[in-house]
Parts: C-alpha cells; structure tokens; sequence
C-alpha cells in the first residue's frame, strides 16, 4: 500500500469519527424532561411566604415578630429539641 492510500484512509477515518461527533453533539431530540427547579423540590412552607412580607415592612408587626421567633425556634431549636 503506497504512503498516498495509507494518508486518504487516515483522512477517511478522521473524517468520519469527526462527523459521528457533530451529529452526537447537535442531536436535536427532545430531552425527556425538563428538570424541575430547586424551589419545586421545596414542601410549601407559609413560614416562610409570611418572612419573605415580613421584609418588606418598616414598621413593628406582631404577626412579624411571631413569624420571627418561630423561625429562630427553627434554626436553633428550643430546650427540649436535643437528642
């Protein structure tokens, strides 16, 4: 086999690996589905909804201040919480 053949068949088979690669690559079926967002994997919670207005006043809130200490309850936990 000359060294021109061997060349062409190198090209040949580059060529091919390469457009088997685009055609992977820009395969335009549909994905199955879409992934869900991080904030539809989280259980409803109106916690926090009830923060999330409690941020936005200026004034003292007794519904805020609830909201509040039930949150730090939660984060830090109460005297009987312990294992």
């Amino acid at each position: 086999m000359s060294r021109s053949a061997k060349i062409a068949g190198v090209a040949l088979a580059g060529g091919l690996l390469m457009a088997t690669a685009i055609a992977i690559a820009v395969d335009e079926r549909d994905s199955a589905a879409p992934l869900p967002s991080p904030a539809d994997l989280t259980p409803y919670d109106p916690l926090r909804e009830e923060l999330a207005r409690c941020r936005t006043l200026t004034m003292p809130d007794s519904g805020c201040d609830a909201a509040w200490d039930e949150h730090r309850r939660r984060f830090i936990g109460g005297k009987g919480d312990r294992p």
